[in-house]
């Protein structure tokens, strides 16, 4: 479990390509990393154009989609989410929960065409990566958030992740999770992997590796394996990574690229090694210690993820107290240690302590 007092540092998830993205637009394969194309500007919102009425007074529902593995889970039966039934027993506001996020490009092909023409997407709240939040923001399909509604939110919102230059008020993106993207290998399949250029060149491993869909982390840790940043990198920084990617999958080393949806083949032993996320591969561990997530020698990606209330969401306060719900400490310590994410909340290491003093304390 990790509690950073300083996580945006230098870098902000998926959220530093600034250039040379038409590059990336295909791979000898025909298998694209998602959201490298060059398709047209969808419209942008004014918010006097798009007025979304809110009828939470008459209407105590909540739609809330998310990725998966990305909420505590009762061990005793899958179907319940005790933080979740927790706050519906508090306010009475009956909570649909789903996770249909996989993957950030996936997710805003479905949605996209909704929201330009400002109709509804039938989700009160949507958990995307902060370089999604600030494009949503931008185009202006998000509702502005009241933030007398979300006192623990004022109070407790780590101040590494206050002031973000896509939401500088935090009243738009409040962040769910933050998360690292790295290494992760299953140990019944594969002796350990330690490094990007073992997992893209290994005999061993070919065919049984899948990198991430999210561009950012992908070519970020790969651009970090050849000595180069992510924050501050050239084309040619750019260009020498594309083609060291290109080169695993011309040789068959990469099986597939994907969303969160390769966390159950890790688990299953379809694939041997990947690119993967954190808490996912954390919580995989936890019932099969064979499964390791590892830093690679050359760095990791940080990453956060954010609650945004889109356009004719109906039910704004209902989202402003969920968000608020999970901004109390002692919720916030539930939730991270059943995810194994970075929590961005004040005070939820102290709360942790009293869960689970050895989790509270692990790097």
């Amino acid at each position: 479990m990790v509690f950073h007092r300083r996580l945006s540092a230098s870098l902000s998830r998926r959220a530093f390509l600034r250039g040379g993205l038409a590059s990336a637009a295909v791979l000898s394969t025909g298998a694209g990393l998602a959201g490298c194309g060059t398709a047209a500007v969808p419209p942008k919102q004014a918010e006097a154009g798009c007025v979304s009425q809110d009828r939470s007074d008459l209407e105590p529902t909540l739609n809330f989609s998310n990725w998966i593995r990305y909420i505590d889970v009762d061990a005793k039966d899958p179907t319940k989410r005790p933080t979740l039934e927790t706050f519906q027993e508090m306010t009475g506001i009956r909570v649909t929960y789903t996770e249909d996020i996989n993957d950030n490009a996936e997710f805003f092909g479905k949605v996209r065409g909704e929201l330009a023409a400002c109709q509804s997407i039938n989700r009160d709240i949507i958990v995307v990566t902060d370089w999604l939040a600030a494009r949503l923001i931008r185009l202006g399909w998000v509702q502005r958030l009241d933030t007398a509604a979300m006192p623990n939110v004022q109070r407790f919102l780590l101040p590494s992740l206050r002031n973000r230059s896509f939401d500088g008020d935090n009243r738009l993106a409040i962040p769910w999770q933050s998360g690292l993207a790295g290494l992760a290998y299953n140990g019944h399949e594969t002796k350990a992997v330690r490094t990007v250029d073992e997992l893209l060149t290994r005999r061993d491993l070919k065919g049984r590796v899948t990198l991430l869909a999210e561009m950012r982390d992908t070519m970020g840790l790969i651009m970090q394996s050849n000595g180069h940043d992510p924050a501050n990198f050239t084309d040619r920084h750019f260009d020498l990574a594309l083609e060291k990617l290109q080169r695993a999958v011309r040789n068959g080393q990469i099986r597939r690229f994907t969303g969160n949806d390769y966390a159950p083949d890790l688990a299953k032993g379809d694939i041997a090694a990947c690119f993967g996320w954190s808490g996912d591969v954390i919580q995989l561990a936890a019932e099969d210690p064979k499964i390791r997530f590892v830093t690679p020698e050359s760095g990791m990606m940080i990453f956060s993820d954010d609650m945004l209330v889109p356009n004719r969401s109906t039910h704004r306060a209902n989202a402003e107290r969920l968000i608020d719900y999970y901004y109390d400490p002692a919720t916030a310590a539930r939730l991270a240690a059943a995810v194994n994410y970075i929590c961005p909340v004040v005070g939820a290491r102290d709360e942790m302590e009293r869960i689970d003093p050895a989790l509270a304390r692990n790097p």
